[in-house]
């Protein structure tokens, strides 16, 4: 099987929809009003809405792209829960807009900014620098409190080309008004594909991970929900995923650790770059040039660091663990 080309964009998103998650949790979430009520809103409204907030940054795109869903984990326990037990869940929706040329994609980025502040949303933490090539910008909505992610992937740095995507997720909501911690009652479409576990992917994820564990050099807190590890598939391709997330940190033990998982990665043969959190210390993406693992490690609003790495799902005869 071959290595997607879009892994790299794919990580981006997946920090992304890591960031805002985390920062989702705040008391905004309560009592929020009418177009989505959250007291009384059930997984079919909230997919609703959130595919609403997609169309209303997409609908007036020049050029007009097509919408992709990735392989991201759409629904599951509330991010922002501590500990979650499935008593409430999230609808995440994440597209990547495609079918247009690379060097588009910063300007559907902006597109999809002006769409949104047109109708009063505001921005999480700022506005996007627009003299970087490859920019990005998160919002949400009022009052109901859905978070949202307009950005670009690099698919070709040298040229300039990227790969705009958006990612939509819900506030929190009770899994009684109508879906599930797992989302069994919610359309299909919403879900992850299972595939089969990959032995090898899975050893190389767990691996790679445990290595960032082992140079961070601070405690882990007990699994979240959404966490651990699970095998996702789109298309062809399959990734194997493992996520997990330290304890509180201070800023200045954040940032220690950030520069040692930073220092192992670029020794060991990643490439790393930096992209803005919506808390603190900015985030790391890095990529593994040998078998195209993806590591994100993502400070968060309630001083965790959210780690997760992405490993492609190979054939037999391409690599070996």
């Amino acid at each position: 099987m071959r290595l997607p080309r879009a892994v790299p964009v794919l990580a981006v998103l997946a920090l992304a929809v890591m960031v805002a998650a985390c920062g989702s949790g705040q008391t905004g979430h309560q009592g929020a009003a009418a177009p989505t009520k959250q007291g009384t809103m059930n997984e079919q409204q909230a997919s609703k809405r959130a595919e609403a907030i997609v169309h209303e940054a997409v609908d007036g795109m020049s050029p007009r792209p097509a919408l992709k869903r990735t392989p991201l984990r759409q629904l599951g326990p509330c991010l922002a829960d501590e500990h979650s037990s499935g008593e409430r869940v999230q609808v995440r929706l994440t597209y990547q807009l495609t079918g247009v040329p690379g060097g588009a994609a910063k300007k559907l980025v902006r597109q999809a900014r002006d769409a949104w502040v047109e109708r009063g949303y505001p921005f999480q933490d700022a506005d996007a620098d627009w003299s970087q090539p490859f920019p990005s910008v998160s919002m949400r909505t009022v009052p109901d409190d859905f978070w949202m992610t307009a950005l670009t992937g690099v698919v070709d740095r040298a040229k300039g080309d990227g790969l705009a995507a958006i990612s939509v997720t819900s506030p929190c909501f009770a899994a009684a008004g109508g879906g599930t911690a797992d989302g069994a009652a919610g359309p299909a479409a919403h879900h992850p594909t299972a595939v089969v576990a990959d032995e090898r992917a899975e050893r190389r994820a767990r691996g790679h991970s445990s290595r960032i564990y082992d140079v961070l050099r601070v405690p882990h807190a007990p699994a979240q929900g959404g966490e651990g590890l699970a095998t996702y598939q789109e298309g062809r391709d399959a990734y194997a995923h493992h996520a997990w997330s330290t304890r509180p940190l201070t800023e200045a033990e954040t940032v220690q650790a950030l520069e040692r998982a930073k220092v192992h990665l670029e020794s060991t043969g990643w490439t790393v770059r930096h992209v803005p959190a919506a808390a603190g210390a900015p985030a790391l993406v890095a990529r593994n040039t040998a078998d195209a693992s993806v590591a994100r490690l993502a400070p968060s609003a309630d001083g965790t660091l959210r780690v997760a790495v992405t490993t492609p799902v190979m054939g037999p005869d391409s690599a070996r663990a």
